[in-house]
């Protein structure tokens, strides 16, 4: 029987493409009261939910930040993913090539971006300084391509996937993935959730690569958990207050949203977070997740099963399976209640 945090999944499910219309997803309806599953569309979303419940979403916006090019000296192929700025302007790095590129060799990204390879940090992240004016957000947006993950056609983005790997909501850059459980919403299905009294309210979590890192520790309270910068406004606090008041529920749209609130926990917030969501853990603003099917043995599996329980998260990801329902990034999504 498979444990909640570590299961196999068929390749064959992991989704290569989005649905032909984000909110033709499935969508596998967890109740934590009585332990039912549903199967229904995320079009159905609005049914599911009551008036005066509260959608938080995460309007961070997904950075351009994988690199292609080659190596200026040889020509080989070379490709990089930007993580971020270093308190001394250089870049830090992801990068792959053949060979042993050493300090002070150049790289050319398509389209003419020019980098030099200026040393390594402790994780063997590339540290390279671009020859051309500009920050980092400006530069990519000019040069970089969208940061597929590697289970989806090797990292190889396709021209639809600019806009499809976005929410339609996006809007702070800064993301190096997507928050993939609020891909499946559209404007004509925010419009009518609004239409039948379930407003929404903002927060920001900028995904950092270390969201999709393993946990290889057979404890996980023994995984260093990744940090992650998120903000909290006054205003979104005051959404929730309000929503509280008026007897609704506070829905998170994907982990990203959950940790952000549970980070705050009903204040304003602004800087880096280490909190680690994991079995038990006492949530105390989230009261429904919408979240996709998540890679085994990670930190946002952890965080599900927290919140809907083991047993049930176990059960329904054996019915995901059995079902064929599509998984990660471009899959169908869970809503726990």
């Amino acid at each position: 029987m498979m444990h909640f945090f570590d299961y196999e999944l068929p390749e064959r499910l992991i989704a290569q493409q989005p649905a032909p219309r984000r909110d033709e997803s499935r969508l596998l309806v967890l109740h934590r009261g009585d332990g039912r599953l549903e199967h229904l569309v995320f079009r159905d979303l609005p049914e599911l939910l009551a008036p005066g419940d509260l959608l938080v979403i995460n309007d961070t916006r997904v950075l351009p930040a994988r690199l292609i090019g080659h190596r200026d000296k040889t020509g080989g192929q070379w490709e990089a993913l930007f993580l971020n700025k270093t308190a001394d302007g250089l870049w830090e790095m992801l990068a792959k090539t053949r060979g042993h590129p050493v300090s002070g060799e150049a790289f050319i990204a398509e389209g003419g971006l020019r980098l030099i390879l200026r040393g390594r940090t402790d994780e063997h992240h590339w540290l390279m300084a671009p020859d051309a004016p500009g920050e980092p957000d400006d530069l990519l947006v000019r040069f970089g391509q969208v940061p597929l993950p590697p289970y989806i056609r090797r990292g190889r983005a396709e021209s639809d996937d600019a806009e499809r790997y976005q929410t339609v909501y996006a809007e702070k850059l800064g993301s190096v993935a997507a928050p993939t459980a609020g891909l499946h919403f559209t404007p004509e299905l925010l419009g009518r959730l609004q239409e039948k009294g379930i407003a929404n309210a903002g927060v920001t979590l900028h995904v950092g690569l270390g969201t999709f890192a393993p946990v290889k520790v057979d404890d996980p309270a023994k995984h260093a958990i990744h940090r992650e910068w998120c903000e909290v406004t006054a205003a979104t606090c005051e959404a929730i207050r309000a929503c509280r008041e008026r007897g609704g529920r506070v829905i998170a749209v994907g982990t990203t949203a959950t940790r952000t609130l549970e980070t705050a926990r009903m204040r304003p917030f602004r800087g880096e977070t280490d909190l680690y969501i994991r079995p038990p853990f006492d949530f105390r603003v989230v009261e429904g997740l919408i979240t996709n099917f998540h890679l085994p043995r990670t930190t946002l599996l952890l965080l599900v099963g927290a919140f809907a329980g083991s047993d049930l998260l176990r059960r329904a990801y054996e019915e995901a399976i059995r079902h064929a329902y599509r998984f990660y990034s471009y899959g169908d999504a869970m809503l726990v209640l």
